[in-house]
C-alpha cells in the first residue's frame, strides 16, 4: 500500500510491495517519529534566554512563544486525533514528519515574535498528529501487553522531552547558536522519512464508505468510554498538575536556573532543565504496584516542587538537582499508573482517540499556568511569579495526593 493510497483511505491491495518490518523495527519506528519530534519541540528551552536578549522578548513573550506550541497541539488533537484510525499509522507519522521539518525551519530562522509562535505551531500540529498514531501503533503490536506498550509511549514521550532541552544546550555552541540545533534535528528527522516511506503499512482499523470518505475526518467531540471515565479523569488530572511542572521547568525555569547556579551556560541549562522530564522517562522501567502508588507518586511531586522553590531561596544546586529529580520519578510512577488504567479499560479501536483526549487536558497544563506565571512575571517580577507557582502546583499536588489515597482505600474496601 502507498502512502496516497493510505490518504485516499482505499483499501489494501492484495499484494503489497514494501518492507515487510518485524514487529521489533515496527515497534521502534513508532516510537522513533514521536520520541525525536518531542526532542524538536524542546531543544528551545535553553536558547529562550538568548532569544529573549536577540530578540528583545519579555517573560510573557517567551511564555507566549511557548504555549502557542502547546495551544496548536491541542487544537490538532481536538481536530485529528482520530485521523490514524481512517488513514492508517504510518500515513499519520510520515504527515507528523513533515510538519515537524516545516516547524524546526521557520523556528530556525525566526527573527520576531510572530515568527517564533508560528515555528512553535508547526511543531505542536507535529507532535499532535503522532502522539494518537504512535500510542495506537505500539498498542496494536502488543495486544498482549498492553501496560508495556503504554510503558514504551510514555518513554518515548518523556525521553524525548528530556532529550531535547540537553541536546539543545550542547548543539548551541556550534557556529549559529539558535539555527544549529535545528539543522541537525532537521537531518534526522528527514532520514526517518526513509524507513517510514518504504515500510509495509497495515491497513487502517476503520476505512470509511467510498461514498464519503472524508466525513469521517471531520472534527469529532471529545468523548471517553462510559466504564473508562473515572479513570480518564484521574489521569487527566495528575497529567495536568505535572505537566504544569515540565512547563515551567521548559519555558521560564531556564532564566531561573541561570539565576541560581549564576551561570550562563546553555547546556548546563539545558541538562538542569531535562532533568524532571528525564527522571519521568526511567521511572517507566521501574515495576511498582500497589495502590499507594498514585498517592506516593504525588506526594514526592508535591514535596520536590516546594523544594524547587526553597532551592531558588538558599541558591542550592544540590537541592534544585534531587528536588528536580524526584519530582519526574514521582510524576513518572503517579502519571503512568493512571495512564495505565484508562488504556486497559479502553478497546483498541478506540484507543487513538481515548489518548487523544487524555492529552488534550494534559497538554492545557503546559500552556495555561506558564502563561500565568509569564504574565505574573511581567507584573511582580521572576521570583515572586515563581515562588506562587510552587506554592499553587506544590499544595495542588498534595490535595490530589490526599484524594486519591481515599479513592485507593474506598476501591480496597469494596474489593474485600
Amino acid at each position: 500500500m502507498t502512502v496516497f493510497s493510505e490518504l485516499r483511505m482505499r483499501p489494501a491491495p492484495a499484494t503489497s510491495a514494501g518492507w515487510d518490518a518485524s514487529t521489533t523495527a515496527r515497534l521502534v519506528m513508532a516510537g522513533a517519529v514521536i520520541f525525536v519530534l518531542l526532542v524538536g519541540a524542546n531543544l528551545a528551552t535553553p536558547l529562550y534566554p538568548l532569544l529573549q536578549a536577540e530578540l528583545g522578548l519579555t517573560p510573557l513573550d517567551v511564555s507566549a512563544a511557548f504555549a502557542s506550541y502547546v495551544l496548536s497541539l491541542v487544537a490538532t488533537l481536538i481536530l485529528a486525533g482520530h485521523w490514524s484510525d481512517h488513514i492508517g499509522r504510518r500515513a499519520a507519522l510520515l504527515l507528523a514528519v513533515l510538519t515537524g521539518l516545516m516547524g524546526g525551519w521557520v523556528f530556525a530562522g525566526a527573527d520576531s515574535l510572530a515568527a517564533l509562535c508560528t515555528g512553535r505551531a508547526l511543531q505542536g500540529v507535529a507532535v499532535a498528529l503522532a502522539t494518537g498514531a504512535s500510542a495506537a501503533a505500539l498498542r496494536e503490536l502488543l495486544p498482549s501487553r498492553p501496560e508495556w506498550a503504554s510503558r514504551f509511549t510514555l518513554l518515548a514521550s518523556a525521553g524525548g522531552v528530556a532529550a531535547g532541552p540537553v541536546l539543545g544546550g550542547l548543539l548551541s555552541l556550534l557556529p549559529g547558536a539558535t539555527s544549529a540545533p535545528y539543522t541537525v534535528y532537521s537531518v534526522v528527522l528527514a532520514a526517518l522519512l526513509v524507513p517510514l516511506y518504504l515500510i509495509r503499512a497495515r491497513p487502517a482499523i476503520m476505512l470509511p464508505a467510498v461514498s464519503r470518505p472524508l466525513q469521517v475526518l471531520a472534527p469529532r467531540p471529545l468523548a471517553v468510554p462510559g466504564n473508562a471515565r473515572g479513570a480518564f479523569w484521574l489521569a487527566s488530572a495528575v497529567g495536568f498538575l505535572s505537566f504544569a511542572v515540565f512547563g515551567f521547568c521548559l519555558s521560564l525555569a531556564p532564566g531561573y536556573f541561570a539565576q541560581v547556579l549564576e551561570t550562563q551556560s546553555r547546556p548546563l541549562i539545558g541538562l538542569l532543565a531535562a532533568l524532571p522530564l528525564g527522571a519521568s522517562a526511567l521511572s517507566q522501567l521501574v515495576t511498582l504496584r500497589g495502590r499507594y502508588t498514585v498517592p506516593a507518586g504525588l506526594a514526592v511531586l508535591g514535596g520536590s516542587v516546594f523544594l524547587l522553590g526553597a532551592a531558588g531561596a538558599w541558591h542550592s544546586p544540590l537541592l534544585l538537582v534531587v528536588a528536580a529529580v524526584a519530582a519526574g520519578a514521582g510524576q513518572g510512577l503517579a502519571f503512568r499508573t493512571t495512564f495505565n488504567e484508562v488504556a486497559a479499560m479502553v478497546q483498541p479501536v478506540r484507543h487513538a482517540q481515548t489518548v487523544s483526549t487524555v492529552y488534550v487536558i494534559t497538554y492545557l497544563g503546559s500552556a495555561v499556568p506558564v502563561l500565568g506565571l509569564g504574565w505574573l512575571a511581567g507584573l511582580a517580577g521572576q521570583e515572586a511569579a515563581v515562588a506562587g507557582f510552587v506554592l499553587a502546583c506544590g499544595t495542588a499536588a498534595l490535595v490530589l495526593a490526599v484524594l486519591t489515597l481515599v479513592r485507593a482505600e474506598r476501591r480496597h474496601g469494596r474489593s474485600r
